[in-house]
């Protein structure tokens, strides 16, 4: 099976249950939080594949709720920029294996990239708490 990289937000609980679907699968998952990666345009660009801009956002951090992010108006060197500032703006979770780059946890997707076990869920992708962010994991 595959060997995973995954970058997720700690103490998020659909990370948490995407990487279970994943080890369930048989794959060996590296999990690195997103937010101390020192990311760069050049790393980042990969994971987004062919997918348009408004698509590389994670709609629910704190400033793409508020509106001081409007995905849609943004090309992407000015999103790339921001990303690497603001990880919390990237959609998660970003996940590599050998070459390929993957954003998002669409379960078709990953299943024809590396395949899964029959009757995995994880729910999708969306936050699942009412403030629309996970809170922080606990020390």
């Amino acid at each position: 099976m595959a060997v995973i990289v995954f970058y997720e937000k700690p103490g998020c609980a659909n990370n948490t249950r995407q990487k279970q679907v994943l080890s369930q699968s048989g794959h060996d998952v590296v999990a690195l939080d997103i937010r101390v990666q020192t990311w760069t345009p050049a790393t980042l660009r990969p994971f987004f594949g062919n997918r348009p801009v408004a698509e590389w956002f994670n709609r629910a951090a704190p400033r793409v709720k508020s509106g001081a992010v409007v995905p849609e108006t943004m090309e992407a060197g000015e999103t790339l920029a921001a990303m690497c500032i603001d990880p919390l703006l990237i959609r998660r979770p970003l996940m590599q294996s050998g070459d390929r780059h993957m954003v998002g946890f669409d379960e078709a997707e990953v299943a024809a990239w590396v395949g899964l076990s029959e009757g995995s869920e994880t729910g999708g992708e969306g936050c699942r708490h009412a403030e629309g962010a996970c809170p922080e994991p606990k020390a």
